[in-house]
């Protein structure tokens, strides 16, 4: 990383909310920077772990006013903005804003300016590139003509969960066991770790003052679109993909089609497949001269993969992407990742008020399983455990260790107590067989005087096509199931907290 001498210099950061600013900002406040973030939307940033250690301005790189406010004392800013879109109004918008922010630093005195880019095609006219490589290729040269030391970074595809490129990767490989798909699957690309990326933009705050061009950066690997994907398959534990290339799928026909496949959206798909017919393949590494790559090299595509893969399997259902709290790496989840970053959840959600106190209404969340069993449809149950050992898994033979109290690591039938918040919380992570990753979570909060609320919610990461069959097999039953059991565990607690005010009735076990 860089390294900050004498007094730690500020710096700006335009583009924090967004996929690479995000986890830039507390790269730089490692390494000794002072941060200073401009936003159009300041609260966009309040979840962010590091938002109380940063000064957050207001402002956009089109207001000339703001801009200028913005960099007032800043001695590195870095250019982390751009728009997507077609035609001409977006590269329009794209370079005045550049032509904006590259004055404002030269009058301000701004000593280096850092801008990461795509990586274009050698040899290829730009009137023929797409608008997407057009428009970051003509915003890295008005940022090297302002005068200011500019360092223009050029990447292909950024490996990491919320990266666009990496999800469009990600969600065609898992859903997808057998593609027809555009000729660009043969196009050579040279992928990098987006942990790479943001190692090369801290390193360039430190650049000499006479550096000022551009950097093309790229991890060790250079292969197809159809090697990624395979190999993506591989390193998710999925079957080998059977890819068929045809020439008459457009860009626009591509991104209709990644649209239906995928839930990134078409606005944003359609500029990257428009890129994709392009190979880019790094011309030169010196970047390497001014910021020494790791002792461990950069990372390879596979372990990249492997990396932004981690957060699922080493899953606890809180870190879902797009609410994680606190990221411990690079390809950990931001909560200003998109709502479709990070793969598949499929999530069932059941709330009710239960006329008894939350304490009553917890020792019932507490016993749930073994002899008390699962508040809804005995037999259900009963099947899907019997199920679960046919394919040799656990079943419900193991039931729990302690009649009335569950701490952590506790197996309880097919489940495995992950978290225990005594009174409040209890998040069970199924050891089933499945097609993918689930859990329960039982929610016990106060409502008032003699009141509590319940709240319930069953969450599945589903592995290739199908884990997605199988959620989409079994949701027909998930009202009977997970509604009885709510509805039940709700009638247990408000009989055990009045038992004399209820006769007999239906057991909370039943449906």
């Amino acid at each position: 990383m860089g390294r900050v001498n004498d007094e730690p210099r500020r710096v700006l950061v335009t583009g924090a909310s967004g996929y690479v600013g995000g986890r830039l900002v507390p790269e730089l406040l490692a390494a000794g920077y002072r941060v200073r973030c401009l936003a159009r939307s300041p609260k966009k940033l309040r979840d962010h772990p590091w938002a109380g250690d940063v000064d957050v301005v207001r402002g956009d790189v089109t207001d000339e006013e703001s801009v200028r406010a913005a960099l007032s004392d800043v001695d590195v800013a870095y250019y982390l903005v751009h728009a997507l879109g077609s035609g001409r109004e977006f590269e329009e918008t794209d370079g005045r804003a550049a032509r904006i922010f590259g004055r404002a630093c030269r009058d301000a005195g701004v000593r280096r300016l850092v801008y990461l880019g795509g990586l274009t095609p050698s040899g290829v006219p730009e009137e023929e590139l797409s608008p997407h490589l057009r428009s970051r290729a003509e915003v890295g040269r008005i940022l090297l003509d302002s005068g200011v030391p500019t360092a223009v970074l050029r990447a292909a595809v950024v490996i990491g969960s919320g990266s666009a490129s990496f999800e469009m990767l990600r969600y065609l490989t898992e859903r997808l066991p057998v593609m027809v798909t555009p000729s660009w699957v043969g196009t050579r690309v040279q992928p990098i770790a987006v942990g790479d990326v943001l190692r090369y933009l801290v390193g360039c705050a430190a650049l000499p003052q006479d550096v000022s061009r551009t950097f093309d950066i790229g991890g060790p690997d250079v292969l197809t679109y159809r090697d990624m994907m395979q190999r993506y398959a591989a390193v998710a534990g999925l079957p080998r993909r059977f890819i068929v290339p045809v020439p008459v799928l457009t860009p626009r026909l591509s991104s209709h089609w990644i649209g239906l496949v995928t839930p990134v959206p078409a606005s944003i798909a359609k500029p990257l497949t428009e890129s994709l017919k392009h190979e880019v393949v790094c011309a030169e590494s010196d970047l390497r001269r001014y910021v020494p790559p790791p002792p461990e090299e950069l990372l390879g595509l596979d372990a990249a993969l492997r990396l932004a893969l981690q957060r699922i399997r080493d899953a606890r259902v809180d870190t879902r992407w797009s609410s994680a709290a606190v990221p411990g790496a690079p390809s950990d989840p931001l909560p200003t990742d998109p709502g479709w970053a990070g793969g598949s959840l499929y999530t069932d959600r059941r709330e009710r008020t239960v006329h008894a106190p939350a304490g009553v209404l917890w020792r019932v969340v507490e016993g749930i399983g073994g002899e008390n069993g699962w508040y809804s449809f005995p037999l259900a149950w009963a099947l899907r455990g019997w199920l679960d050992r046919l394919v040799g898994g656990v079943g419900l033979r193991r039931g729990r260790r302690d009649a009335e109290r569950l701490r952590a690591g506790d197996s309880l039938d097919f489940w495995r107590v992950e978290e225990v918040e005594r009174g409040r919380l209890l998040r069970l992570r199924a050891e089933m067989r499945l097609p993918g990753l689930a859990w329960l979570e039982l929610e016990v909060r106060e409502d008032g005087p003699g009141r509590a609320r319940y709240g319930q919610r069953a969450v599945f990461h589903p592995h290739g096509l199908v884990g997605h069959l199988y959620w989409w097999a079994v949701s027909p039953f998930h009202a009977l199931v997970f509604g009885g059991m709510a509805r039940n565990i709700a009638r247990a607690a408000e009989r055990a907290a009045a038992p004399a005010h209820l006769g007999g009735g239906e057991s909370p076990h039943s449906g």
